[in-house]
């Protein structure tokens, strides 16, 4: 069979229909939550600065953030067994962009708890999004070819999440007020309402931005045809649904990985910035440059994320993907505890690799549990998606450890990343068994 071949069968169904155009505007919407994600990771800090609050305080952004996606996800898959896939992507779209259109009016507030609301609502839309994006990428072409179809897909996903880190860094955190926590900490009531009302203004940008860009595609994909394929059954049946599901031990444990995979992905990608920053100002850099110079890393890593998902795509065509899932998460754990031992720039050169590793998890522990599900899927993604929560629940932890300053004598953000660790050890477990199970 030519490669041209091969091409097209991972777009065609199962009745010749062709699936390339709504593949190309379904894949879209992974690059747009990618942006979402990733411009909200170094808003832990800048909200931090800006209200003068702990770390652990600025972590709520992560727990508004995830929390949107675990509240969502069932009611998501109830929405699109009753309807479509297309249906739930339109709403997805739309409290997508209606949640970063709330950061004009929390602004407007001056206050932390309305932004954690914005965030929450936004995030609504991207559970409704992924929940129905995910499944549907892999029913739009055969079976045997989902797993590497999906992994595609989701390769757009972190070019996305570089647009929004390099939106992070140039227009929020380069333009926010130069003064730094400490300074901050002295100024008088009538200084530091100036202060945050100039820098809510700078943050607020880049989501009204995305917000009008979100508003667009919406029409667009609203406007296309888009197949119905996996969309033949409208009957909910929930609970029995469910006992199928977690009977299965292959979903059970993928959906309990997915929570720790997901956890590990958040925490290193949130607190490299906490990480670079102390290994910079110990150079005698200015909290400001150290932060900006440390997103830059955060970018460098989410451009070997990128590149080393189109490798593991590659790969996937000739190795078990169970294989390479545990070989990847070894890998990573050993990045980790080279982030944890190194105190200088090394230490953070191995954060900045576990990215390469990170980049086949995701997509690979999503197919290998919902493969074989059939109709099933939909409910099934919905728990994958809840699995998210992990980004909710491990970045207050770490924040804890982070806010110690010192730990065992040794800077406390280095041991923080004995969570990630953790988590590697586990993704690491279900490799191997997910690989047994084959």
């Amino acid at each position: 069979m030519s490669n041209s071949k091969k091409q097209n069968g991972l777009f065609t169904g199962k009745n010749g229909e062709k699936y390339l155009i709504p593949f190309i505007l379904i894949t879209t919407c992974f690059a747009l939550w990618g942006f979402a994600n990733d411009i909200t990771n170094p808003m832990v800090k800048a909200f931090s600065k800006i209200f003068r609050m702990s770390v652990t305080d600025g972590a709520l952004v992560q727990v508004a953030f995830y929390g949107g996606y675990f509240a969502m996800a069932f009611p998501a898959a109830m929405f699109i067994r009753k309807y479509s896939y297309k249906a739930g992507i339109l709403l997805g779209l739309g409290l997508y962009a209606g949640g970063a259109f709330l950061f004009f009016p929390a602004k407007m507030t001056g206050e932390y708890y309305p932004f954690l609301i914005a965030y929450f609502i936004l995030t609504c839309g991207l559970s409704f999004l992924e929940t129905s994006a995910n499944p549907y990428i892999l029913s739009m072409g055969p079976e045997e070819t989902a797993t590497r179809r999906l992994n595609f897909a989701q390769a757009f996903n972190p070019m996305g999440s570089l647009l929004g880190m390099f939106a992070a860094m140039r227009f929020i955190q380069e333009k926010l007020d130069p003064m730094d926590s400490g300074q901050r900490a002295t100024l008088s009531d009538v200084e530091f309402a100036a202060v945050k009302e100039h820098d809510l203004s700078v943050l607020i940008t880049p989501y009204l931005v995305i917000g009008i860009v979100i508003v667009v595609m919406l029409l667009s994909i609203k406007l296309v045809k888009m197949p119905r394929n996996a969309d033949s059954s409208h009957a909910i049946n929930f609970v029995p649904t469910l006992k199928r599901l977690f009977s299965i031990s292959g979903y059970r444990e993928g959906v309990i990985v997915q929570f720790f995979y997901v956890g590990a992905q958040i925490m290193c990608w949130t607190f490299i910035i906490q990480y670079g920053t102390r290994v910079f100002m110990e150079q005698g850099m200015t909290e400001k440059a150290a932060e900006v110079l440390s997103q830059k890393y955060n970018i460098a890593a989410m451009v070997i994320f990128c590149i080393s998902r189109f490798i593991c795509t590659f790969l996937l065509r000739y190795f078990n993907p169970s294989k390479l899932l545990a070989v990847s998460a070894v890998i990573a754990g050993v990045f980790s505890v080279g982030a944890i031992v190194f105190r200088d720039i090394f230490g953070l050169y191995c954060l900045v690799g576990i990215s390469a590793c990170m980049s086949l998890m995701f997509p690979t522990i999503y197919g290998i549990a919902l493969k074989g599900l059939g109709e099933d899927a939909k409910f099934g993604a919905a728990g994958l998606i809840m699995a998210i929560l992990g980004g909710s629940a491990f970045p207050p932890l770490q924040a804890r450890i982070i806010d110690m300053q010192t730990v065992w004598g040794m800077p406390a953000v280095n041991v923080s990343f004995i969570l990630p660790l953790i988590c590697f050890i586990i993704v690491t477990i279900y490799g191997f068994r997910s690989s047994e199970r084959r």
